[in-house]
């Protein structure tokens, strides 16, 4: 008889390196890219130095690329708003590192604080708004490399409904 408990594994299983998977070294899935996403978050030191507030335009600043992907870092000023938009045929990780930002899609809004994240698939549009009286910072992660981001048409927001595309995730970001 053979059952799940009679299995047994003889030695230790870290002494077998030919069956652990090697480290990787750049992200290659959602999960890694959002993983990058908590990483680079938490570690303040290495981008709260680097944040400018521009009242005449939005800030972004590269923070990394790696094969096939780039890292950016945005300030948001009150009232700055990216506009309806799409990221062409890249997928994301936004990461709201301090502040408040509005999120509206043409499935409803949402308001995303220090900590949230949404994750996006090629094609998905949102106009992103800081609506509050104090500046906000975020990080972007896409996949690949954002090369386009077509502006799109004010759409009108309907009641907030659960995108299958994105999710908001409370991420530890102190």
């Amino acid at each position: 008889m053979n059952s799940d408990s009679d299995l047994q594994i003889a030695g230790d299983i870290l002494e077998v390196p030919h069956l652990l998977q090697p480290e990787r070294e750049h992200p290659s899935t959602v999960a890694e890219f959002a993983g990058l996403a908590r990483a680079v978050a938490a570690d303040r030191a290495q981008w709260e130095p680097l944040v400018r507030y521009d009242a005449t335009t939005r800030w972004y600043h590269r923070l990394r690329t790696g094969p096939g992907y780039e890292v950016w870092l945005l300030s948001w000023v009150p009232g700055q708003g990216s506009g309806p938009h799409d990221h062409g045929r890249s997928s994301g990780v936004l990461t709201v590192l301090d502040g408040a930002l509005t999120e509206r899609t043409d499935r409803g809004t949402r308001v995303l604080t220090a900590g949230d994240q949404r994750v996006f698939a090629p094609g998905y549009a949102h106009d992103v708004v800081n609506d509050t009286l104090e500046p906000a910072v975020s990080l972007h992660v896409y996949h690949p490399g954002l090369t386009e981001m077509p502006m799109r048409p004010a759409s009108r927001p309907r009641p907030a409904a659960a995108s299958p595309h994105c999710e908001a995730r409370p991420a530890t970001v102190r």
